[in-house]
């Protein structure tokens, strides 16, 4: 059930953030070790804050944040439900990823009809509004998709002109080395690939050494300050966030 500001017509873009509750031993378990679970559930936490401050920051824009998980259970979980309070919420539901995917946009394309939208996740906490706008912007305009491939051949950013196309994209395997490619592909072949427009590739942050690259790139956020507590200090010059 949706939770937080209601839709109406008027709503023309929306960031859609797909979140899970930062618990222990239940969030960024790749991280532990050298974290310890507590540590990896405070990075995620930061990841996450940081990633709904960018979205609160897009132009005219209404954020949809689709949970899983039990924030009363969370690292910082009183922070986040105070971020998240002035947005719609909606339960993540579906059994695998693709799925949830896919129910998200749907739950989005009825409570604002009409809508584009652009979803990510809470793994490229680097990200900006200025990069949420440019992905919403295209399909605004000139394409009916644009899709954002991740360094470790997967994808942080999808935005759609018409939510309800995520079900172009529910059945294709994930967390695999060629996921990112595959659902390209999947895009083009429904869509057509004139009608997809590429964004820059980011670095989602899987293991430690992703998140002393991805927190070189915001030294400032709340992201960087958590890996800094809980990996140990920020080395510089790491992997950057765009391909070259």
């Amino acid at each position: 059930m949706a939770s937080g500001a209601t839709g109406n017509a008027a709503v023309a873009r929306v960031v859609l953030v797909l979140a899970k509750a930062p618990v222990p031993g239940r969030a960024k378990t790749r991280l532990t070790p050298p974290a310890t679970p507590e540590g990896a559930a405070g990075i995620a936490a930061a990841a996450l804050l940081d990633t709904l401050d960018a979205a609160a920051a897009v132009p005219n824009a209404r954020v949809v944040v689709a949970l899983e998980g039990d924030l009363a259970d969370a690292v910082r979980g009183d922070e986040i439900a105070a971020a998240v309070a002035g947005h719609t919420v909606v339960r993540q539901r579906g059994d695998s990823l693709g799925e949830r995917i896919e129910a998200a946009h749907a739950d989005t394309a009825a409570l604002y009809p009409g809508a584009a939208t652009v979803q990510v996740g809470m793994d490229t906490p680097q990200l900006d509004a200025a990069r949420l706008d440019a992905a919403l912007r295209h399909v605004q305009t000139s394409a009916l998709a644009a899709f954002g491939v991740a360094h470790d051949g997967g994808w942080w950013a999808m935005a759609l002109r018409d939510p309800r196309r995520a079900a172009i994209i529910a059945g294709i395997p994930t967390s695999r080395d060629d996921t990112g490619a595959r659902t390209l592909a999947a895009l083009h072949d429904a869509l057509g690939a004139d009608a997809v427009a590429e964004l820059d590739a980011l670095s989602d942050v899987d293991t430690a050494a992703d998140a002393a690259a991805v927190a070189a790139l915001a030294p400032h956020g709340r992201f960087a300050r958590a890996v800094e507590e809980f990996l140990g200090p920020v080395t510089t010059g790491a992997v950057g966030g765009t391909r070259p």
